[in-house]
């Protein structure tokens, strides 16, 4: 059994088609929606979890990716800075799944990259801008 999650790109002539529907069916694929930006006619973005066994998640990567999906991992998706963090805990209070959260007793933040969901919320609350998204800043031409 493996559990994944991932970040799909869709380009414009793909947007309106069932994806996820062939996931579940075709490939017998759990789906967990995390976060999606996808609009008719353009290019979108969808935040998900793939659950399922190893070589259904595998052919279903092969048919996304003959579909001309872009596949990113998530984990690599959101990125904390801990050089530019002033441990102020403002992130950790806003995280929803606490993958930013204080160690103690020492006061510093720590960042569990398997926990984020990548809601993007850190960013926003974030006053030193240690929180980055590679989404954000990935060269899609």
């Amino acid at each position: 059994m493996i559990k994944q999650k991932i970040v799909l790109r869709f380009p414009p002539h793909i947007v309106e088609q069932p994806t996820i529907y062939h996931l579940i069916k075709d490939f017998d694929l759990m789906v967990n929606i995390l976060r999606a930006d996808i609009n008719p006619k353009k290019e979108g973005r969808l935040m998900m979890e793939l659950s399922g066994s190893e070589a259904n998640y595998q052919r279903a990567v092969e048919w996304l990716n003959e579909q001309g999906l872009q596949i990113l991992n998530l984990e690599q998706q959101i990125i904390w800075r801990s050089d530019l963090c002033t441990h102020c805990g403002a992130c950790t209070v806003i995280c929803p799944t606490e993958a930013l959260m204080f160690e103690r007793p020492e006061m510093k933040v720590h960042f569990a990259e398997e926990k984020c969901i990548v809601c993007e919320l850190c960013l926003r609350a974030c006053p030193a801008r240690a929180m980055e998204t590679l989404v954000e800043n990935a060269n899609f031409q």
